[in-house]
C-alpha cells in the first residue's frame, strides 16, 4: 500500500515537473523592423532600449497551472552583481515603467508568446537571454539566445530621443555622408562612407568599449554605466584616438606617413574599424580630424546616438585656455613654431544629440564631441559632451570643455614679429578671425548648411563681445588673459599703411599660383614700404613644412596712393614642397620708414582636377552594373603609382581596388568596373584615385537604387 502510495506521488511530480522548453523563435525579422535595425548585416537580434520586442516558445509539454515564469537578461562580465547588469522579471500582464517586464500576449497549454521590454536608461551592450520555469517540485532553466541592446532616439524616454523623423533617418539611419575640408575661402567636400551597418561593425563597436581604460581598471563600473550616453561619448571619444590607450586610430601631422596610410586617402570608416579589429586592436596608422571624425560617427550612430560631423573653419587651438591664440613670425613673414597654439584651417569634430540631465533642459540638444587628440580632458585625451547652447551663451565652466570649445569657435587671434636678438612686437589682435563658416551637411541631401550661429552671435555684434567677456571671466588662470599674453613684447603703432592680398583665379594643382599684393598710403605724405614675402607650404593645422620662396622688395607711395604689384609662385617653386593637404600659406610683412610693421596673410588650398563618375544604366539591387571612372594626371610629368580605389555601402562589398599603368603628363583616362548593389534606395559611391606623384584626386556619387522586379 505504501509503495502504490510513493509511486503515485512520484508519478504527480514527475508530471508537475518544470516543463522543458522545445523551441523559442525571436522573430528576427519582424522585431528588427520594428526596431528600426534591419539594415545591420548581422545574424543576431539587435533592438532597442524601452521598446517592446516578442519571442514565441514552444514547449515539450503542456505547461502547468503551478509553473512559475521568470525571465533573466545579463550583460557584461559574467560574475557581476551589479542590478543594472543582470536583472530578473517575472512573467505578468502589464508593462513596468520602471524595470524590465515580460507581459504575456497569448497563450495555448504548450506555447506562449511573450512581449519584453527594457527600461529606457537600460546599459546597452551584448545581452544573454534566459528564462526560469519553476515549481514545488524544482527549476529548469532554459536559454532563450543572445540580442544586442542599443540606445533609441525614437521613444521620448530615452535620453538620446530625437523627435524629427527626417533627423533620425539623417543622423542614425544614414550610412553615408558629406565631410567639409579646404579653408573658408575655397570649402572643398569629401564623401565618407560610414558604413555602420556593414558586418561585424556593430560588435566592433562593442569591442571599442570593451577595451577602454576603465573597463580595464573596473569591468562592472564600466558596463554599469553604460546605459548614460554622456558617458558613451566621452569613452567613444577616447577611444577613437590612442592617445592613451590602444584606440583605434593613430594621429599624426608629420607629413610623413610611410609606416601606414597618409590620412587623406580614407574614404571610410569600415576598413579602419575592420583593420584594427584584425590586428588585435593595434591602433591604425594614420589619421587626422576628419578622420577620427568619420570613424567617431560610425560608432555612435552604429550604438544609436544621433550625430554628424561639423567642421569649423578657421579653428583655434587654444592651449594656454586664455582664450587668445598667438602666432608669431620673423620678419620675413614666415610663420615660426613658437607657440603651442595654433589656428587650423579648418578642423573636424562631432556633434551628438543627447539630454543634459546633469546641466538642465537648455543645454539639451547638440553636444561637440571631439576625438582629435588636442588637449586632457579629466587626465585622457578627448573632449565634450560641450553643450552647442552653453557655447554660444559664454557657459564655459559646465562640463565637458566648454572653455575649449568656446576658443575653438571664438578667441581672439594675437600676430606677433620676432626679431633676430629675441625682441618681438604684438602687431595686431583680430577678434574676428577665429571660427568662420561652421558647416555640416543638410537632412536629406548633400547641400552644405551653415550652422555658425548655433556656435556665437554675429561677430562684431554687442551680444558677442559681451558673451566673450563672460567666458573670458571664467579663464581659471587670469595671469593669461589680457595684460598677461604679450610675453614682454612692445607693441606697435597704428600702421600708416593698408594692405591687401588678392588671388587672381582658382589655384590648381600643378599650375602656377597668381596673386596681386596692394599697398595704400594712409598718411598726407610720402611713404617708403619694404615688403618682405614669403610662402611656404603647411599641413591644414597650418604646422609649416617647408619654406618654398622668400623675396624683398620696397615701394614708395605718394600720399594716399594706392599701387598693385603681381605676386607669382610657378608650380617648380611649390612642387616639390606642397603636401597632401595641398596648403600654401603665402605672408608679406610691410615695414614703413618709421618701423611700423603690417602683416598680411592668405592660406591657399590647391584644387585637384575632378574625378567624372558616372553609372551606366539603372541599379537595381542583385544586378550588376557598369561604372565609369574618368580622371586627368594634374601633373607636367608622368604619374606613377597610380591606383583607383572605390567603396560604398550597399554598392560594393568590401572594396574595389585596381592598379593603373603609369599617367602621362597632362594625360586623361577612364577605368570603367562593375558594381553588384545589394541595399535599395540612395547610396553613395566613393572613388579615390591615388599615386606617388600627387595628393589623392576623390569623388562621390549619389547612386539611386532600385529593388529587383
Amino acid at each position: 500500500m505504501e509503495g502504490s502510495e510513493r509511486g503515485e506521488r512520484e508519478k504527480v511530480q514527475d508530471e508537475e515537473m518544470a516543463s522543458e522548453l522545445k523551441s523559442c523563435d525571436l522573430h528576427l525579422k519582424a522585431n528588427r523592423a520594428a526596431h528600426h535595425t534591419d539594415l545591420y548585416n548581422s545574424p543576431d537580434l539587435i533592438v532597442r532600449r524601452g521598446q517592446a520586442f516578442r519571442i514565441s516558445m514552444t514547449f515539450e509539454s503542456d505547461l502547468h497551472s503551478n509553473e512559475r515564469i521568470r525571465f533573466t537578461a545579463e550583460t557584461g562580465p559574467s560574475s557581476a552583481e551589479s542590478d543594472n547588469l543582470s536583472t530578473s522579471f517575472t512573467l505578468s500582464n502589464s508593462k513596468s515603467d520602471d524595470a524590465w517586464s515580460a507581459v504575456l500576449e497569448s497563450f495555448t497549454s504548450n506555447s506562449m508568446v511573450v512581449a519584453i521590454t527594457s527600461t529606457p536608461d537600460a546599459v546597452i551592450g551584448r545581452y544573454g537571454l534566459s528564462m526560469q520555469l519553476s515549481s514545488e517540485y524544482g527549476s529548469i532553466s532554459h536559454p532563450l539566445g543572445k540580442c544586442m541592446l542599443l540606445f533609441n532616439p525614437w521613444i521620448s524616454d530615452d535620453e538620446v530621443h530625437m523627435p524629427d523623423e527626417d533627423e533620425r533617418n539623417e543622423y542614425v539611419l544614414n550610412d553615408s555622408g558629406i565631410l567639409y575640408l579646404g579653408n573658408v575661402k575655397y570649402i572643398d567636400q569629401q564623401g565618407w562612407n560610414y558604413g555602420q551597418f556593414e558586418e561585424n561593425i556593430l560588435d566592433i563597436c562593442f569591442d571599442i568599449l570593451d577595451n577602454n581604460l576603465n573597463y580595464y581598471a573596473d569591468q562592472v563600473m564600466d558596463c554599469s554605466r553604460r546605459g548614460d550616453p554622456i558617458y558613451i561619448g566621452r569613452v567613444v571619444s577616447a577611444m577613437v584616438n590612442s592617445n592613451d590607450d590602444q584606440g583605434v586610430l593613430m594621429g599624426t601631422w608629420s607629413g610623413d606617413y610611410s609606416d601606414g596610410a597618409d590620412p587623406i586617402t580614407w574614404s571610410g570608416s569600415v576598413d579602419i574599424l575592420r583593420t584594427w579589429y584584425k590586428g588585435g586592436y593595434k591602433p591604425v596608422r594614420y589619421g587626422q580630424c576628419w578622420v577620427f571624425a568619420g570613424v567617431m560617427c560610425t560608432v555612435l550612430r552604429c550604438l544609436g546616438i544621433p550625430n554628424r560631423p561639423v567642421t569649423n573653419f578657421v579653428s583655434a587651438h587654444d592651449s594656454e585656455g586664455n582664450l587668445r591664440v598667438q602666432e608669431y613670425y620673423d620678419v620675413s613673414g614666415t610663420i615660426l613654431s613658437k607657440s603651442r597654439d595654433s589656428i587650423w584651417t579648418y578642423h573636424v569634430w562631432n556633434e551628438a544629440w543627447l539630454e543634459r540631465k546633469d546641466l538642465g533642459p537648455i543645454y539639451n540638444g547638440w553636444q561637440v564631441l571631439d576625438a582629435t587628440a588636442q588637449e586632457r580632458s579629466e587626465g585622457l585625451y578627448r573632449c565634450g559632451p560641450a553643450s552647442v547652447h552653453a557655447v554660444k551663451e559664454g557657459d564655459v565652466a559646465l562640463n565637458y570643455d566648454g572653455l575649449f570649445v568656446f576658443a575653438e569657435v571664438n578667441a581672439d587671434r594675437v600676430t606677433y614679429i620676432c626679431y633676430d636678438d629675441d625682441v618681438m612686437k604684438k602687431v595686431h589682435t583680430d577678434v574676428k578671425m577665429i571660427g568662420q563658416s561652421i558647416s555640416t551637411k543638410a537632412v536629406g541631401n548633400d547641400s552644405r548648411i551653415d550652422i555658425t550661429h548655433n556656435y556665437k552671435y554675429p561677430e562684431g555684434s554687442e551680444k558677442e563681445r559681451e558673451v566673450f567677456e563672460k567666458a573670458n571671466k571664467m579663464v581659471p588662470d587670469k595671469s593669461l588673459t589680457e595684460g598677461g599674453i604679450n610675453n614682454g613684447a612692445e607693441e606697435d603703432e597704428e600702421p600708416g599703411i593698408s594692405v591687401k592680398m588678392k588671388l587672381l583665379k582658382p589655384p590648381v594643382v600643378g599650375q602656377g599660383l597668381h596673386l596681386t599684393l596692394t599697398l595704400i598710403n594712409l598718411t598726407p605724405v610720402e611713404n617708403t614700404v619694404r615688403v618682405n614675402f614669403s610662402c611656404s607650404s603647411i599641413l591644414h593645422n597650418r604646422q609649416p613644412k617647408a619654406l618654398i620662396m622668400n623675396s624683398e622688395g620696397y615701394a614708395t607711395l605718394d600720399p594716399h596712393e594706392v599701387m598693385t604689384f603681381p605676386l607669382e609662385i610657378p608650380y617648380s617653386e611649390y612642387e616639390k614642397s606642397l603636401t597632401s593637404d595641398n596648403l600654401i600659406e603665402v605672408a608679406a610683412v610691410c615695414e614703413e620708414e618709421s618701423g611700423r610693421k603690417l602683416l598680411v596673410r592668405r592660406d591657399i588650398s590647391l584644387e585637384n582636377p575632378p574625378l567624372v563618375i558616372q553609372v551606366h544604366g539603372n541599379a537595381v539591387v542583385d544586378i550588376p552594373v557598369t561604372v565609369e571612372v574618368g580622371f586627368t594626371n594634374p601633373l607636367s610629368e608622368d604619374g606613377i603609382g597610380c591606383s583607383l580605389v572605390a567603396e560604398g555601402s550597399g554598392l560594393i562589398e568590401r572594396q574595389f581596388k585596381k592598379r593603373l599603368p603609369p599617367l602621362k603628363p597632362r594625360e586623361s583616362s577612364t577605368v570603367q568596373f562593375n558594381i553588384t548593389p545589394s541595399r535599395s534606395g540612395t547610396r553613395q559611391l566613393l572613388v579615390s584615385l591615388t599615386s606617388k606623384s600627387f595628393s589623392s584626386i576623390k569623388g562621390f556619387l549619389r547612386v539611386e537604387v532600385a529593388e529587383a522586379q
